[in-house]
């Protein structure tokens, strides 16, 4: 596998984390194997995998017996009319039997990843404070970026991080800061003064962590990324698929890393918005 091999090179040199995306990863053929070949790579540390949910309740077992760690799902709400407007297409009940299922297969840590966007989602969060509450999950909520596949972004539409921990406070009492455990996390965490959750916030439109960030991205054509927003890539499936040697693999990913810059620009008038929609980068 040629993941396996770039993984290989880089484990020795820094990175211990991995994070399966996509697209959807799980419509990919054999995952099972592949993550069991991530697994067995002495120095990764923690081995995560984010989905939409909807083919996980067949999969989960057999992604957490491969050696899966843990797994993010996309819910950005409990409302089916809402899940099909978002998603354009049904399914909200295949993706709460998926993280069911996730829980029932021995995942410890089953996070919510839920987008917050202005004039849609602003009714879901307290439902999905709850059922996160319920179902002894962790939730984060993420602002709104201008990575749409329909190119209708607007800062109008960030729903804020600071106006969504209002309302869950509102609804459900203090929320305390969480110890960071991780500096380069792209999240900021709480936890609910009663015990009961933990909610976390990504708001790289309102409060950028371009600074702390540690991230690269290798997307499904080979293509190496030192930012969601980076309108630039580095081929690493042409050395792949080349001859190239283990050498030249780490020489440009250090590349990569040595041209990223200070920060995604977003809101400034210099920003320009990638080609690429989210769901070709992997979030």
């Amino acid at each position: 596998e040629e993941i396996e091999r770039f993984v290989r090179v880089l484990a020795p040199h820094g990175v211990n984390k991995l994070r399966l995306t996509g697209g959807e990863p799980l419509v990919r053929a054999n995952l099972p194997d592949l993550i069991s070949r991530l697994a067995a790579i002495e120095g990764i540390d923690d081995l995560a995998l984010t989905t939409n949910g909807i083919l996980l309740e067949g999969q989960a077992r057999l992604l957490q017996e491969a050696g899966l760690q843990r797994i993010n799902i996309s819910l950005d709400t409990l409302t089916a009319e809402t899940f099909e407007r978002i998603s354009r297409r049904p399914g909200l009940d295949k993706v709460l039997a998926g993280i069911a299922a996730a829980q029932e297969a021995g995942f410890e840590k089953v996070r919510l990843n839920a987008i917050a966007i202005r004039g849609l989602t602003e009714n879901e969060i307290v439902p999905l404070g709850q059922f996160a509450r319920q179902h002894q999950l962790e939730l984060r909520f993420i602002e709104f970026m201008p990575l749409d596949a329909e190119d209708k972004w607007q800062t109008e539409q960030v729903l804020s991080g600071e106006i969504i921990r209002q309302q869950l406070e509102a609804a459900f009492g203090p929320l305390e800061p969480a110890k960071r455990l991780d500096p380069s996390q792209p999240a900021v965490d709480y936890e609910f003064a009663d015990g009961r959750g933990r909610i976390g916030f990504i708001n790289p439109v309102s409060q950028p962590f371009c600074s702390d960030c540690n991230r690269l991205r290798l997307t499904a054509e080979g293509q190496v990324r030192n930012c969601l927003f980076s309108t630039r890539e580095w081929d690493a499936r042409e050395l792949l698929r080349n001859g190239g040697s283990d050498q030249q693999i780490l020489d440009l990913v250090r590349d990569c890393i040595a041209h990223k810059k200070p920060g995604h620009g977003i809101d400034t008038e210099q920003f320009v918005k990638p080609a690429r929609a989210m769901y070709q980068i992997g979030g």
